[in-house]
């Protein structure tokens, strides 16, 4: 999945930017107040994003 998809389906669930790290972003789900790292990478693994929506308890994105 494309990063900048990845991040608009992010902010649509109420997660947002945190901080900036090296080659990582901190966002929070603002509900739950979990916490993760997504990759500053043009593509992230479809499992990936799946284990990062699990960390922030939202559900998965439709593959497509």
């Amino acid at each position: 999945m494309k990063r900048s998809k990845f991040i608009k389906y992010l902010n649509e669930h109420n997660c947002g930017f945190i901080k900036h790290g090296a080659k990582h972003d901190k966002y929070m789900n603002h509900n739950n107040g979990q916490r993760t790292m997504i990759p500053r990478h043009p593509d992230i693994d479809d499992d990936l994003c799946d284990l990062i929506c699990k960390q922030l308890g939202i559900p998965k994105p439709k593959q497509s």
